[in-house]
């Protein structure tokens, strides 16, 4: 998921850089949007992951 959010930041800065104001704007809100996600599945499985006993 983190894949994808890159890819659509990247899309954002390369539409922003040849003017196309609309796409940058919905790309960068899905760059967000899928970071925010990554975020925090990777938060809850810090916590709910497997510990090793030893």
């Amino acid at each position: 998921m983190l894949k994808w959010s890159i890819i659509f930041l990247i899309v954002a800065i390369v539409a922003g850089i040849f003017g196309f104001f609309n796409i940058v704007a919905a790309a960068a809100t899905i760059a967000k949007v899928l970071f925010f996600i990554f975020l925090v599945l990777f938060i809850i499985s810090l916590f709910t992951g497997r510990s090793r006993t030893l």
